[in-house]
């Protein structure tokens, strides 16, 4: 006799969360309603704009509630009444409080994309780059009223590259977090998948970034400096100033350099280069973003927008 669909509530916003949702929909689950966060403004025209999550269970035909809290009244109602076996949440933007927890007849389960119990919080495959793991993943867990403290289901783990960007490899940990999800939710139906606690003294936290976070201190090394570039790269970015004029910096390489020059100097010698002193090191800017402009190659952009040797960012 054929099993009937599990009951999902979909809780997920930005684009890390859409392959998870598909992936859902592909195994022939019912998705009862997606819980996306509220349309927000965005660009230079501050035009409101969909989460897109919001866009792609549009495309699905699936019932979407996009409250401001959790709390709601109206939400609350919903959530009770859906008679879910699962919420399945992913990247959705808030905490949610106990009394949600409870509602789905066989609990929550989250993907999150690290190797938990390391990197719990809003933004861990940031912090995994910046701070130059040499790999990490994604878990399952089933959520507990805990930040990421949830008792652990499945885990899959991918080498970091040396050219990966918080954006190739979201996008990378995106797919492998929605084949994990599918595994799991299978798992979790034929009664073969058993959770297990996580260890909190190997528990680490990547905490929430804000853009003050990409302004670059020159006194670091050279390879910190880069990671940190491709940590930050597409959001909040890298920055550093010039003249009074902020560059924001999208790529960057070490390169070995024994001078004395204080760091943060523009080196000379360089003329299609923008190669500037470190702690250590030196750091060779590839591709760069006046405050007004768009992102060019250095040798481009220092065409029009000259910088001398010896000039000092900061």
């Amino acid at each position: 006799m054929k099993k009937r669909p599990l009951r999902i509530v979909f809780m997920g916003t930005p684009a890390f969360a859409v392959p998870s949702l598909h992936a859902l929909a592909e195994a022939g689950h019912h998705i009862v309603a997606v819980v996306t966060q509220p349309d927000r403004p965005k660009g230079r025209g501050r035009r409101l704009t969909p989460p897109p999550v919001k866009v792609a269970a549009e495309a699905l035909g699936l019932e979407i509630l996009q409250p401001g809290r959790l709390d709601e009244p109206d939400l609350v109602r919903v959530l009770t009444d859906a008679g879910a076996d699962f919420f399945v949440v992913v990247a959705y933007g808030q905490i949610l409080p106990p009394s949600l927890l409870r509602l789905p007849r066989r609990g929550a389960v989250n993907v999150h994309a690290s190797l938990l119990p390391r990197y719990r919080g809003p933004a861990p495959i940031n912090w995994a780059i910046i701070n130059r793991e040499p790999q990490t993943g994604v878990t399952t867990m089933l959520m507990d009223s805990g930040l990421d403290t949830g008792a652990i289901l499945l885990s899959s783990a991918t080498p970091i590259a040396a050219d990966d960007t918080a954006a190739t490899l979201s996008a990378r940990l995106a797919d492998m977090g929605a084949q994990l999800l599918s595994e799991t939710l299978k798992g979790l139906a034929t009664d073969k998948l058993t959770p297990h606690p996580q260890d909190p003294a190997a528990a680490s936290y990547a905490p929430l970034l804000h853009k003050a976070d990409g302004r670059i201190d020159w006194h670091r090394p050279a390879e910190a400096i880069e990671a940190l570039v491709r940590g930050l790269n597409p959001w909040p970015g890298a920055f550093t100033f010039c003249d009074g004029q902020r560059l924001k910096i999208w790529r960057a390489h070490p390169a070995p350099e024994q001078g004395a020059a204080p760091a943060g100097t523009v080196l000379a010698g360089f003329s299609e280069e923008l190669r500037v002193m470190t702690g250590r090191d030196a750091l060779c800017i590839d591709e760069v973003q006046g405050a007004s402009g768009k992102r060019l190659p250095t040798s481009a952009f220092l065409r029009g927008n000259p910088i001398a040797p010896g000039t000092v960012l900061g």
